[in-house]
């Protein structure tokens, strides 16, 4: 996803961890198929659930697009080729 220069600013000191620029335009990271921001925690029956450690200063999309939201699945899509690194389906 996008990260706008507002977004770096908000980000703070987390910035470098979680943001990267391809070329002129800078980026959420990608980790093992997710968001780097995102901290993946597995239960005791197996399941992942994802938590963001950032949520406070996230980024304006992730501020526009309800996680899972048909809006969010077409963004991940549509902007799939954009970014170096796997993309992640995040469901609702």
């Amino acid at each position: 996803m996008r990260v706008t220069g507002a977004d770096w600013e908000r980000l703070g000191v987390e910035v470098e961890r979680v943001a990267h620029f391809i070329g002129h335009r800078a980026y959420l990271k990608m980790h093992d198929g997710h968001c780097a921001a995102l901290d993946v925690r597995t239960t005791a029956d197996g399941a992942r659930e994802f938590f963001c450690t950032v949520y406070e200063r996230r980024p304006q999309v992730c501020r526009d697009l309800a996680r899972g939201s048909p809006e969010c699945e077409g963004e991940l899509l549509a902007k799939a080729e954009r970014t170096n690194g796997p993309q992640v389906k995040i469901k609702g």
